[in-house]
């Protein structure tokens, strides 16, 4: 791209609305009159207002004629003085995404041996080529391409193109820039160019798994691909890799399974993984020299290079990652994709900035990219192509991966239409599809009314929330290590530990509550972000025994799979995972990261019970109840002494009443039992089973420190 000398400068801000800026060094900034001229156009424009800034004087014009976007125009002055109008602040109007919405859903690649079309959407471009290659770079065609109606540009090529490498080329504002195709499904080695691929060689088979009727009967389990085989004794051998991750029967030195085949005996439904689009911060052709969990997204529709065998072939990796989603579904379980829609990860070096500037990405009031993500850019969701891009994109990969949810990174930056669409979109696919998000209210220039956080859930139907309220009251502030939760023995959070063992729905003396349905609320104590649990009890508690943080960590993590909503684990959280206290280990090396498998060995009791716990939920539909009204009416709170807290659950099937009693002290404490009764116990200190292990008689229970008691009548 080569910068344009230009003495003054003109920019199209609305669609009838010219802004001129001319520097004091250019004739002191002044001038009496602009004329818009090209395409048979030469006009007066009417000036509005004269406004003076520091080196430059800016003036505010009106034309008769509204300038055809995409088709070069002048400026003039009346010094004699030209330059280029360029297109401003006019993309971010409601006139331009009305002018140029394009519905079809055939952007990018359309392939045939016979043909191959290229289809890109860049309404404010003046002209664009296509850069096409096979093999190295040393002999590359440029085909111009033809402008239709909405902005969209196409070349039909009538010869087999399979593995050619290709960009776009596209000049605005007189500049041109390359750009991959935003909509490239494969690309070559560190995503430099995108790909022709024969998308029937790479068709898999129908998956099998069957999706569950409710989002309250999932129970998700979220791992980094890389993290899950990188420790040396994980027993798979393509270590770090879609195919090392879809390995079964793997097992440590003790015989002990590791990976999907362990997964799958902990009782989870859901795995949920970090992003596997393509994204920045490995380097695909040395994938041992650094590690990355994935939220620096550069291209949306194509899997990473980094897990696969052969970052080199294209195909590789597509054919790859779907054999992974295929073992996971054949174990039974269902794939989460996180998707990073939020941001990019540079914005100036972004296709969609560089196809068309300014559109893709928010800007504050004073014409500057917004940082509501903290990294540099927000994606406007708004926009009616942005929108568009990001449902075709999840479309895309629920119908060609086979995936059977989406977890949305900081969902609270998009919009809740854009949301609520792609709600819609993907039920006409698969209406069982989860689809869950971060809905932090986060400072980007969005009407508070539409930001896609829980504060909008009201709008959001169908879309599950991470519940930092149930986090914080739990296991106490992520964002302060020292504070404790309820199951950290700090008892000012016992009334709160009630409502969001309840779903956060609201119940007692509560009306309102955060959700309006139990569907809608995550909880979980512990992610991928910030320390472990185990990690926040180490540091704020040095010096108490680890037999009782143990306990205080099992209890807080039996509590997430009991509450009524959709809990979610963290990998590794059932063995007391530890990042060694680094708190975000985001590109820390493997050594932090992966998941410890010896440790997994010496902690085979609380394994053992985290998965005697998901049995108790899986079995009993009271701890799955769907519906808030059902929660009132089947969830009762017995009137107990803090700490303690106890309800009773209207089951109906197999029992009448199941009973959860919870004591987060360290001292044991004695229980009355709701009536004098013969109780299963399906729970206490020690063991945990979806069938009763003994029984107890009586009115009273006494409960061991830092534990939980169930029982069923």
């Amino acid at each position: 791209m080569i910068a344009i000398e230009r003495d003054f400068y003109a920019y199209l801000d609305e669609v009838d609305l010219i802004t001129v800026l001319l520097p004091y060094s250019y004739f002191n900034g002044d001038s009496k009159e602009f004329r818009l001229k090209g395409e048979g156009v030469d006009l007066p424009l009417a000036i509005q207002e004269k406004v003076f800034l520091e080196g430059t004087v800016k003036y505010i014009c009106l034309t008769s004629v509204r300038p055809e976007i995409g088709k070069l125009y002048k400026i003039s002055d009346d010094h004699g003085g030209e330059t280029d109008l360029q297109i401003g602040a006019v993309i971010r109007t409601e006139e331009f995404d009305s002018l140029f919405f394009y519905e079809g859903k055939d952007l990018g690649v359309s392939y045939t041996p016979e043909n191959t079309i290229f289809r890109l959407w860049a309404p404010t471009a003046g002209k664009v080529r296509l850069n096409l290659f096979k093999g190295d770079h040393d002999n590359p065609e440029f085909i111009n391409m033809k402008r239709s109606g909405k902005g969209v540009w196409s070349i039909s090529v009538e010869r087999d193109l399979e593995l050619y490498r290709y960009s776009f080329l596209v000049c605005i504002n007189l500049e041109w820039r390359e750009a991959v195709d935003p909509y490239a499904i494969a690309l070559t080695v560190n995503g430099e160019y995108g790909v022709v691929v024969d998308p029937a060689k790479t068709r898999g088979t129908a998956s099998g798994y069957t999706p569950l009727e409710s989002p309250v009967d999932a129970i998700i389990y979220e791992a980094h691909i890389r993290d899950l085989t990188m420790h040396p004794n994980s027993g798979a051998v393509r270590k770090g890799t879609y195919l090392g991750a879809a390995e079964i029967d793997t097992a440590t030195p003790l015989g002990e399974s590791t990976g999907l085949s362990y997964i799958r005996q902990l009782g989870v439904t859901h795995i949920e993984l970090l992003p596997f689009h393509d994204f920045e911060g490995v380097d695909e052709r040395d994938t041992t020299s650094s590690y990355n969990w994935g939220y620096n997204p550069v291209h949306y529709n194509a899997p990473d290079g980094s897990y696969a065998s052969d970052p080199e072939d294209p195909y590789n990796r597509i054919t790859e990652l779907k054999q992974l989603v295929s073992a996971i579904h054949k174990m039974g379980m269902g794939v989460i994709m996180d998707v990073v829609y939020n941001h990019v990860y540079i914005r100036e070096d972004s296709p969609f900035e560089k196809i068309v500037p300014g559109y893709f990405f928010r800007h504050d009031e004073h014409g500057l990219p917004s940082n509501g993500t903290g990294v540099g850019n927000d994606i406007a969701s708004e926009r009616l192509m942005v929108r568009k891009y990001i449902i075709d994109s999840v479309l895309y990969w629920l119908n060609e991966y086979e995936v059977d949810g989406f977890r949305f990174d900081l969902m609270g930056i998009l919009d809740t239409e854009t949301m609520a669409a792609v709600r819609k979109a993907v039920d006409v696919v698969k209406p069982h599809v989860m689809i869950i998000g971060e809905g932090w209210d986060l400072n980007t220039p969005l009407p508070g009314d539409r930001k896609a956080n829980i504060a909008n859930q009201a709008k959001l139907p169908g879309i599950g929330q991470f519940n930092d309220w149930f986090r914080d009251s739990i296991k106490g502030s992520t964002f302060n290590i020292y504070d404790r939760g309820y199951a950290l023995g700090n008892e000012r959070y016992q009334e709160a530990a009630k409502q969001v063992m309840a779903g956060s729905v609201g119940i007692g003396k509560r009306k309102a509550g955060l959700f309006l349905q139990p569907g809608q609320s995550v909880n979980y104590i512990e992610s991928h972000d910030n320390h472990t649990l185990w990690d926040k009890l180490k540091i704020c508690t040095p010096d108490v025994d680890e037999a009782i943080l143990k306990k205080q960590h099992r209890l807080a993590t039996s509590m997430v799979l009991l509450a009524q909503g959709i809990p979610f684990l963290h990998s590794g959280q059932e063995f007391f995972r530890s990042k060694k206290g680094v708190g975000n280990s985001y590109r820390s090396p493997d050594e932090i990261n992966w998941l410890d498998w010896d440790l997994r060995d010496d902690n085979l009791d609380n394994v053992n019970y985290i998965k005697g716990i998901i049995a108790i939920r899986k079995a009993n539909g009271a701890f799955r109840l769907g519906d808030s009204e059902e929660i009132r009416r089947r969830m009762t709170f017995l009137p107990l002494l803090a700490p303690l807290i106890g309800y009773e659950l209207q089951e109906g099937t197999d029992w009448e009443k199941i009973l959860v009693l919870i004591n987060p002290s360290l001292h044991q404490q004695l229980a009355e039992l709701p009536e004098l009764a013969k109780w299963n116990v399906l729970a206490d200190h020690e063991n945990a089973s979806a069938q009763p292990f003994r029984h107890t008689e009586g009115n009273k229970v006494l409960l061991e420190p830092c534990s939980l008691f169930v029982a069923a009548k």
